[in-house]
């Protein structure tokens, strides 16, 4: 179990194809502040069907994409 499992589920319960969220929406819904350790973790998106894009540290947001996990459930 990983300490960022919370916000993978968000995203995979949310289902969009791209979901754009402030570091102020990720620790109410990982329960902590978001820190450099995120950079070892973001792998992990791609088992719950989606991707890190793109991370703002001016504008203090991430941008998640949805992606095609059929070639991982064969």
């Amino acid at each position: 179990m990983s300490k960022y499992d919370s916000i993978w589920k968000y995203l995979y319960n949310d289902g969009n194809d791209h979901i754009n969220l402030s570091f102020d929406e990720i620790q109410k819904i990982i329960g902590f502040e978001i820190d450099h350790s995120f950079l070892n973790y973001k792998k992990e998106a791609m088992i719950y069907g989606y991707q890190v894009g793109k991370i703002s540290l001016k504008e203090k947001n991430i941008v998640f994409t949805k992606i095609d996990n059929t070639e991982n459930n064969e």
